[in-house]
């Protein structure tokens, strides 16, 4: 068997790979997903009331008595 270039062996893989196919299996058929029901209620989110960090601060050396 001769040796191929790269580019030889870039141009054959197309037909290379529709001989020996692929090991992938072929994608399935989706539909739309159902999500909501028509007609069902839905209830809004529960909002929690927010926690604010407060600012850390550093405290203040004592000040010696003159």
């Amino acid at each position: 068997m001769t040796q191929f270039t790269p580019g030889r062996v870039a141009q054959a893989m197309p037909g290379i790979l529709l001989r020996v196919s692929t090991p992938a299996k072929s994608p399935k058929p989706r539909g739309k997903s159902p999500g909501w029901k028509t007609g069902q209620p839905r209830q809004r989110r529960i909002r929690y009331p927010i926690v604010k960090k407060r600012t850390s601060y550093s405290p203040k050396p004592e000040q010696k008595p003159a």
